[in-house]
């Protein structure tokens, strides 16, 4: 797909298809206006007939003749005041729904002119087409992969977005967006690879592969020998019951100065998580694949500096390993002591991700990080508590947690911040080891992350479950690609 900026002006541009957006209450945007009077007010006649309503999201296509695109896709967007970069990206959404399975090859994008609510960077042209940028590269996004009869090819090849100007500062955003979207489409073939292919050796291959492809990606994988020897046993048991063997993937990204702290994103990469002694129920369990969805996330942010270089200083580390259960599997009632030093009694094998992250999470202090994120599909208890909408989000820090939601309502991949009390610690409370690694069924999301906090005292440390985002089930079973967008922001704001 070819995807390109111009500043032409939208009356004298070609495509097959020109898309504009009509507000439901407000000023309508200059692109809207030139299309407008090319066509006689058309468009106006339509929306006094009520065939336009302008509500956000509707669409009508309308043919045309005697002009440079025999085509409009008028969008509804919405009421000026309620066009945040959420409802603009609905809108959005709408209009290559319209779009990728059409008649149209080359169409004519003039949507970055319609104004938006929000922060300075969120409200401005720049922030804009980054959305678009990032839209486009996820709504057209496929996974065909294992299919023996693949769909015939799209016909829409070419989508110019039409913007003010083509300076540096707007094709950079706009560039920023397309990665993004292509990270998250990575991210989304990680996830959407079956277990049987994508196993902790495969993803620990991806790792190399990205630094093969990118020469400013440094990557090192620990095998079970090496971790080990690092003292990596509450990883290494989940691990236990598996024909797979465990890694340890580290990748380097250094685009800042050598000075820099790196900020560090931990992984929790469960390739397939059937509960382990502790089994899980059958129904649902194919679902399991994307239990490695926080090391996919990682990937794709991974993948985003790699191709925008940022100056800034990154450190991803992803603790894969597959959770199954046989005769040498770890037992509920066993006492492991984790690289830290510290021992925990593993009550439930099934609760299995917090126990590979807290030795990533103690291995991490060698990089002395400006600030660490862990990832992961953690609790089916944030999706209770959040249902799919939101990440949540817990922090030993109040200014990194405010960053992150910040970072999450300017790019559309919001997080809700619960929280991280003292008072919830007893719940860990084990009469044999230091801690349990459950502490019950009230307020399982937050005992999952007081259980984490125990290894991140010396630094400062965020933690996001994304059991409800990670990815889509039911008709549209797929990875979301989330929480890429609200990573990327959050790095992109800290490059120099």
């Amino acid at each position: 797909m070819n995807f390109t900026l111009s500043s032409k002006a939208v009356s004298s541009s070609k495509a097959d298809c020109v898309v504009v957006a009509v507000p439901e209450q407000g000023d309508w945007p200059e692109s809207t206006q030139q299309v407008d009077e090319a066509l006689g007010g058309l468009l106006k006649q339509l929306v006094k007939s009520g065939d336009i309503s302008g509500r956000n999201a509707t669409t009508l296509m309308i043919p045309v003749s005697g002009q440079p695109w025999p085509r409009v896709l008028v969008v509804g967007s919405g009421k000026d005041a309620e066009r945040n970069p959420t409802n603009y990206r609905k809108a959005l959404i709408a209009a290559v729904g319209q779009l990728k399975d059409g008649a149209a090859g080359n169409v004519l994008l003039a949507f970055a002119d319609s104004a938006t609510t929000g922060d300075d960077q969120a409200s401005s042209e720049a922030g804009r087409l980054s959305l678009i940028g990032r839209t486009l590269e996820d709504q057209l996004y496929t996974f065909h992969d294992y299919k023996s009869e693949k769909p015939k090819p799209r016909k829409l090849k070419k989508v110019t977005v039409s913007a003010s100007a083509t300076t540096k500062a707007l094709k950079s955003a706009f560039e920023l967006g397309l990665a993004t979207g292509r990270g998250m489409n990575f991210t989304r073939d990680l996830g959407n690879t079956p277990p049987n292919i994508c196993h902790p050796t495969w993803l620990a291959k991806q790792a190399e592969k990205l630094a093969k492809d990118f020469g400013n990606i440094k990557t090192e994988i620990l095998d079970e020998k090496e971790m080990k020897k690092l003292g990596m046993n509450t990883l290494l048991s989940v691990a236990a019951g598996s024909k797979q063997p465990a890694r340890l993937i580290v990748m380097e990204y250094r685009g800042g100065k050598a000075k820099d702290k790196p900020h560090v994103l931990v992984g929790k990469g469960i390739t397939f998580d059937s509960g382990g002694i502790s089994l899980k129920p059958g129904e649902g369990m194919d679902e399991m694949k994307y239990d490695m969805g926080g090391s996919a996330s990682v990937f794709g942010a991974m993948r985003v500096l790699a191709e925008t270089q940022p100056k800034i200083n990154v450190v991803a580390v992803i603790a894969a390993a597959e959770n199954m259960p046989d005769g040498g599997a770890t037992r509920p009632g066993d006492i492991v002591t984790s690289m830290s030093g510290q021992t925990v009694e593993i009550l439930n094998t099934d609760a299995e991700g917090r126990l590979v992250l807290c030795d990533a999470l103690t291995y991490v202090k060698r990089f002395d990080p400006e600030t660490v994120i862990d990832l992961a599909t953690l609790t089916g208890a944030c999706i209770i508590a959040l249902g799919n909408h939101a990440t949540g989000l817990l922090s030993n820090d109040d200014a990194l947690a405010n960053e992150l939601l910040a970072s999450g309502e300017r790019a559309c991949d919001r997080a809700w911040r619960l929280p991280l009390w003292d008072e919830y610690q007893a719940q860990l409370d084990s009469n044999f080891a230091d801690m349990q690694n459950i502490g019950g069924r009230p307020a399982g999301t937050i005992t999952a992350a007081c259980f984490l906090s125990r290894f991140t005292k010396e630094y400062r440390w965020a933690h996001l479950d994304i059991a409800g985002t990670a990815w889509h089930s039911g008709k549209a079973k797929g990875s979301s690609g989330r929480p890429v967008p609200l990573l990327v922001d959050y790095l992109m704001s800290h490059a120099g």
